[in-house]
C-alpha cells in the first residue's frame, strides 16, 4: 500500500513519536473522542481535550431538535455495551447558538451530521460548516433510527449523500462513517472515496440484541441496539483491514479500542486516526492519555519511532 504511506505520511511538523495528520489536519496523537461519548457541550469536549485526544467530535446533529428512543435504552453486557438512544440533540440551529464557532477549541473539532433525507444531509452540512469546523463527519449508518433510504447498504445512497454533503461543506473535509451491518464496506468506502469524500470513519456501532429470560423479552424498548466497546473491535479491526485495501484516502478506525495494545493494532489494520468511545466508560475520560502513553510503551519496547512504520503492516 505504497500509495497510502505516500499520500498520508505524518507530518514531520508536527513533533512527537504519537504525531499524525488526516486530510491535513495535524493531531499530536491519533486518539479522536467518536461521536456520540462527551461530544455535547463544549465542556465536555474540552475535558476530553485537557484529557489527551488529539480530536473530537461533537454528538451527531441534524436539522431539528430530537428526543431519541425511549428508555430502557442501554444495557451493559459482558464484553460490549448494547445502546438504542437513537441520536438525541439539540438540532442544528441550537448548535450553532451554544457553540457559535468550532474553530477555537484547544484541538481539531469534527462536527458529525446525520438526516432522514438526502436533502437533510446537505442541509445540516452548511449549518455546520458555518461553524468551521476542522471536519464533517457525515453519520449514515446509526443502526437505531430510521432513514427514508437505507442509506448505509446502498452504493448509490452513499455516493449521493457524499456529493451533497461536500457541495455544501467549502473546502472542510468530510468523512463518511460507515455501518459494519453490511457484506460490502470495502464496496462502500471506495463508493465515497469516488463521489469525493476525504476520509472514512469506520465503524458505527453492529446491531445485536439481549433478550431478558425471565420475561422472554428484549431488554430495550427498540428490541435490538447497537454493540459497542470490545466485544465490537475484532468486527471493526476486520473493516478497517478491508477498506484501507480499496481507498486511498485516510480510515479513522472506530470501536471497541480500549487499550494502547488495541489501537496499536487498528494503526496495523491501516487506520491514521483512532476513534474512542466507550473506552471512557471503561476507563473514565483520561482513557485518551492513557491509551497514548501505552501506545508509546509499546513503540519504544518494539523500537517503532512514528505510526507510519506500522500503518498497515497488517497487509505485508
Amino acid at each position: 500500500m505504497a500509495s497510502h504511506q505516500k499520500r498520508y505520511k505524518d507530518d514531520n511538523s508536527v513533533k512527537g513519536m504519537l504525531s499524525t495528520s488526516i486530510c491535513g489536519i495535524k493531531l499530536s496523537n491519533p486518539t479522536v473522542l467518536a461521536s456520540g461519548i462527551l461530544g455535547i457541550t463544549r465542556q465536555s469536549l474540552e475535558k476530553a481535550a485537557a484529557n489527551g485526544a488529539g480530536a473530537v467530535t461533537l454528538k451527531s446533529l441534524c436539522t431539528v431538535e430530537r428526543r431519541g428512543l425511549s428508555g430502557p435504552n442501554m444495557f451493559v453486557f459482558p464484553g460490549g455495551m448494547l445502546n438504542a438512544v437513537g441520536l438525541p440533540g439539540q438540532g442544528m440551529d441550537n448548535a450553532i447558538k451554544d457553540f457559535e464557532a468550532l474553530d477555537n477549541f484547544s484541538v481539531p473539532v469534527i462536527g458529525s451530521i446525520f438526516g432522514s433525507t438526502i436533502d437533510e444531509f446537505g442541509i445540516a452540512a452548511k449549518k455546520m460548516a458555518s461553524l468551521k469546523p476542522a471536519m464533517i463527519e457525515a453519520n449514515i449508518s446509526c443502526p437505531n433510527i430510521d432513514y427514508h433510504e437505507p442509506y448505509y447498504s446502498s452504493i448509490e445512497a452513499v455516493e449521493k449523500i457524499t456529493k451533497c454533503v461536500k457541495a455544501n461543506s467549502g473546502r472542510i473535509p468530510v468523512t463518511i462513517k460507515l455501518s459494519p451491518n453490511v457484506y460490502n464496506i470495502a464496496e462502500l468506502a471506495a463508493a465515497a472515496e469516488k463521489a469525493g469524500c476525504d476520509a472514512i470513519t469506520a465503524i458505527n456501532t453492529a446491531s445485536g440484541m439481549v433478550i431478558d429470560i425471565e420475561s422472554g423479552k428484549p431488554i430495550l424498548s427498540n428490541k435490538s441496539g447497537g454493540i459497542s466497546g470490545p466485544a465490537l473491535k475484532p468486527i471493526a479491526v476486520r473493516c478497517v483491514y478491508e477498506i484501507y485495501d480499496k481507498v486511498n484516502v485516510p480510515i479513522i478506525g472506530t470501536g471497541g479500542v480500549t487499550d494502547g495494545k488495541d489501537a496499536i493494532e487498528m494503526i496495523m489494520a491501516g487506520a491514521t486516526a483512532i476513534g474512542i468511545g466507550s473506552a471512557c466508560y471503561y476507563r473514565g475520560v483520561s482513557a485518551f492519555r492513557q491509551i497514548c502513553d501505552e501506545m508509546q510503551e509499546w513503540m519504544r519496547k518494539h523500537k517503532v519511532k512514528g505510526l507510519d512504520e506500522i500503518r498497515g503492516k497488517a497487509h505485508g
